[in-house]
């Protein structure tokens, strides 16, 4: 494994894409790594267990976990009273901006994540967006990320205090693959990916409805990667 000893923050959703991201980042050598995850009023709050467990498992220098309530604003089936919905192809996924999509969400995070960096003197930030296998969002676009960090290394202490100086860095390794090719790549870096969850509305007990846009996909995704899902879903 290459020692880089460059350190990163990973922002940690708890996953399959991001803790792919995060596997990513360990075995490009950046140390330490320290991770960031979000209360941020969603209804599949079980994702944040999921994000200790893979923090835990990949022995993160510090985790943690910024509350933010954008159920305040809403519009979004993730943070509203909005049905998610279930069981759509994939034209219908893509077809427009669906209701699972959370106002500003990537870039609010983003915004932590920089804030952090600044405080830790880091400038590499990981982010697991991917503008194939995903559900329309338009801030999983490589032009978002592109104008975002333009923004970062306008807008920072660290980074107008030394003009011409390295700037920060937005590694998106995950962008351009398909959900197989993302699964192959964490199963050639051991990700165990029965320590993540991807559903939208899972139940009680935290089990994945296998319905959702997220689920289709996920399960889509092991498929075509001949790799056994192991995922729980409700009624299995």
């Amino acid at each position: 494994m290459p020692r880089n000893q460059r350190p990163a923050i990973v922002l940690s959703s708890g996953g399959l894409d991001s803790t792919t991201c995060l596997a990513i980042a360990q075995h490009e050598g950046h140390a330490p790594l320290y991770s960031l995850s979000f209360d941020y009023g969603q209804r599949h709050r079980f994702e944040l267990d999921a994000a200790r467990r893979v923090a835990a498992h990949f022995g993160v220098a510090e985790h943690r976990v910024i509350t933010i309530d954008l159920r305040q604003f809403g519009k979004s089936a993730l943070t509203d009273d909005i049905a998610v919905p279930k069981d759509r192809d994939e034209s219908s996924m893509s077809a427009d901006i669906p209701v699972t999509y959370v106002p500003a969400r990537n870039t609010i995070f983003l915004s932590y994540a920089l804030a952090w960096a600044e405080v830790l003197g880091v400038r590499d930030v990981f982010l697991g967006v991917n503008a194939i296998d995903y559900s329309g969002y338009p801030d999983c676009r490589p032009e978002f990320i592109a104008a975002f960090l333009q923004l970062a290394n306008l807008a920072t202490k660290m980074t107008t205090a030394s003009p011409g100086g390295p700037g920060f860095i937005i590694h998106t390794p995950l962008i351009h693959l398909t959900k197989a090719q993302i699964i192959l790549r964490g199963a050639e870096l051991d990700v165990d990916y029965a320590l993540t969850h991807s559903c939208y509305d899972p139940d009680e007990q935290g089990r994945a409805c296998g319905r959702c846009d997220s689920c289709l996909l996920r399960k889509k995704g092991f498929a075509e990667a001949g790799i056994a899902d192991p995922t729980r879903y409700a009624g299995k």
